[in-house]
């Protein structure tokens, strides 16, 4: 079956898991694709990790052992992701070539014996890496197997500090800034006598104090990370028929990662999602972002993170197994969770699951980040949950192919403020004992973002995530109709076209909402000379100067509630209604957030980060477009729609947590999977259940 796009991998919900049978201590194929094709298994990866297998002496290639890997998995029905081994470097290339070790430091490298200790830019590195490339790419493109290919594994990890890669860093600035004048004027380098007469005497970043010069440094580094994956993309492209895609596993959260530029570079989205389980996905849960997410919303929030980066349909490509870690944090899943979570994924456009891995490992540094199969290849408990899935995604079909996630809310995201935020976040580190200059929380703007999302979420709304610099190439009118609520937590940097978006969504008839230090500094880290928010405030209808952090929460009333933490800004009203107020002799005497009229619509302002209940009491009064609104229960019963293919309406209805659960549906829904009416749904312990209006689209 074909897609719309034409790939051979079609609309097919994809289900397997990354299979390493070189790892194995023994042979046992035709066992494997036995257990995988009773699991409902449909699609392994292959190959991505073991250079030194490929060519364990240079200029050697060993190649054939991949040829009975694949006639296996060909003769099961199993579709293969055939990756490049070159995010994991042979000793031998270390040895010969030490130079290709990224530099952590100026002249420091990084030590070899892990993964990804290399300078991808490096012309030496390239060398080696394409050859490799063409060598596995050669030999296995036409196999009947291979519909596609993973180029590297999780890339932008280091953040080279190599002597070339400097230097094209200040050939990089100079084609930015027109010349060395301008990076003095947009930098202010007369501060602490940092002017520049010529690039040369930029100092190397080990010792920066220019935010604005680390905010540089960083679009410099995503954008070498995007090159490389994009110049791996072309010659495994020279190889790959039309219809097998191209990708890379994704984690947004490296270091030298701009994921949505990644994402353009191939033909398929893909993600690395992994999850904290077991009563860390509970209906009580603050819920972090700290790897792995915690809080029931998070399945959601990283699908909905994922569908942003190219929005569009994507691909799991890694998630929890058995395990995601070491001896010292092994938490396997309760009963039903990897249902939850999978289906959770597939309502927000998952096109693919995919588990690490197959089998655990026998050695090595991830002996226990477990697989579905234990280290006694017996089995046990995971396999029969997770094969329970397989055949369930196999009996759905196609009435969960080509599914559109339903969407009324908004919610930005920058990567850009994320880079700025690491180097100087507005907030310390909430998990150290709060003083009054305490560590900075480098974590702060996914912090930010994800308890705006918990609120959201627990409140019912159906989230689209969107990088910021889609929103600022999209039509505010068309998005004021589609998504009539836009939530825009900490956007610190906005250029002016994105802050006249912004005016321009709620005079359209949306209604913004704004949260701390947004619109606060131009789009290369300068604060602006406005009063804040910087172009949004006679749109907002009030203003502030004057910003405190917070060493203790602080509780906020009004017509939402809850607390304050971490930061508050002294928001002056200028037009708009007070929303709530703060319950302090000091800080009450400026409201916690408010409310305006601005064209058609209305801009709302959060002057404050809010702890899980005020985020949720904002994001109830306003008012999700839910039709199982009155019935949800926050952090426990979701219920997520969504749009297949074939134009029919579909509902994902979980349960989080171990107290069962009823739930009348508000229209006419029959159980995807047994064709049966459904009038009263019955949900138990961590349970989750797929819906289809009766007479939708059919």
């Amino acid at each position: 079956m074909e897609s719309k796009s034409g790939l051979r991998i079609g609309d097919r919900i994809l289900f397997g898991a990354a299979y390493y049978p070189e790892y194995q201590p023994v042979e046992r194929l035709a066992e494997d694709f036995r257990l995988m094709r009773e699991a409902g298994f449909n699609l392994i990866r292959v190959g991505e990790s073991v250079w030194s297998t490929w060519e364990p002496r240079e200029g050697e290639f060993e190649l054939e052992w991949l040829q009975p890997v694949l006639d296996g998995a060909h003769a099961h029905g199993i579709s293969v992701v055939l990756g490049t081994p070159t995010y994991a470097v042979p000793p031998w290339l270390m040895l010969k070539h030490p130079e290709i070790a990224a530099e952590q430091k100026t002249g420091v490298r990084v030590p070899w014996g892990a993964r990804q200790e290399t300078d991808c830019s490096h012309p030496v590195f390239r060398h080696y890496a394409e050859r490799i490339i063409r060598a596995v790419v050669g030999r296995y493109a036409a196999h009947p197997a291979v519909v596609g290919f993973q180029v590297d594994n999780e890339p932008g990890q280091q953040v080279p500090h190599n002597t070339h890669v400097f230097s094209g860093f200040k050939r990089w600035l100079l084609e930015k800034y027109n010349g060395v004048e301008a990076i003095n004027q947009a930098w202010n380098l007369t501060h602490w006598a940092h002017r520049l007469n010529d690039i040369d005497e930029l100092w190397v970043p080990d010792g920066n104090h220019v935010p604005q010069y680390d905010l540089a440094w960083r679009r410099y580094q995503a954008e070498l990370t995007t090159e490389y994956i994009a110049w791996q993309t072309a010659i495994v492209r020279e190889y790959a028929t039309p219809d097998q895609f191209i990708t890379t596993c994704i984690d947004p959260m490296r270091p030298a990662v701009d994921d949505r530029a990644i994402g353009a570079t191939g033909d398929v989205i893909a993600s690395n999602q992994y999850l904290a389980t077991q009563d860390q996905l509970g209906p009580d849960i603050v819920g972090d972002y700290a790897f792995p997410p915690s809080g029931s919303w998070a399945p959601f929030f990283i699908s909905d993170r994922t569908w942003a980066i190219g929005q569009q349909r994507f691909m799991v490509t890694e998630t929890n197994a058995t395990s995601v870690g070491f001896p010292w944090f092994n938490y396997p899943a309760f009963d039903g969770q990897w249902r939850q979570v999978a289906w959770a994924m597939i309502a927000r456009g998952a096109r693919a699951v995919e588990y690490w891995h197959w089998h655990t490992m026998h050695g090595s540094w991830e002996t226990f980040w477990g697989g579905v199969l234990p280290h006694s290849f017996v089995p046990g408990r995971v396999y029969e949950q997770i094969a329970a899935l397989g055949r369930e995604i196999q009996r759905a079909g196609q009435a969960v192919e080509g599914l559109v996630p339903d969407a009324t809310t908004g919610l930005l995201f920058s990567m850009p403020t994320r880079w700025a935020f690491e180097y100087h976040p507005p907030m310390q580190d909430p998990g150290v004992k709060p003083e009054k200059q305490g560590p900075p929380d480098r974590a702060a703007y996914e912090r930010i973002v994800y308890r705006f999302y918990g609120g959201l979420n627990r409140a019912g709304h159906q989230v689209r995530v969107m990088h910021a610099a889609d929103f600022e190439i999209t039509d505010p009118t068309i998005l004021a109709a589609e998504l009539p609520v836009l939530v825009v937590p900490a956007l610190y940097l906005a250029s002016d076209a994105l802050i006249a978006n912004l005016t321009a969504y709620a005079a359209a008839g949306g209604h913004l909402v704004l949260g701390i230090r947004t619109g606060y500094a131009d789009e290369i880290g300068r604060p602006k000379l406005d009063r804040q928010p910087a172009g949004l405030a006679a749109a907002a209808g009030a203003w502030y100067d004057e910003f405190s952090n917070l060493v203790q929460p602080v509780a906020v009333s009004g017509d939402i509630s809850g607390a304050a933490e971490g930061l508050v800004e002294g928001l002056i009203p200028d037009g708009a209604t007070v929303l709530a107020s703060y319950q302090h002799p000091h800080f009450g005497r400026w409201p916690a957030a408010t409310t305006h009229r601005h064209g058609a619509g209305r801009v709302t302002y959060l002057g404050s980060f809010p702890d899980l209940d005020l985020a949720e009491s904002l994001a109830r009064w306003l008012a999700p477009d839910h039709p199982w609104a009155d019935q949800l229960v926050p952090g426990a019963l979701t219920v997520h729609g969504a749009t297949n293919a074939a134009g029919e309406r579909l509902w994902f209805v979980h349960n989080f947590g171990w107290e069962a659960r009823s739930v009348a549906p508000p229209m006419p829904v029959e159980d995807v999977l047994s064709g049966a009416p459904v009038e009263l749904l019955e949900l138990g312990p961590w349970d989750v259940r797929v819906l289809r209006e009766r007479g939708a689209g059919r």
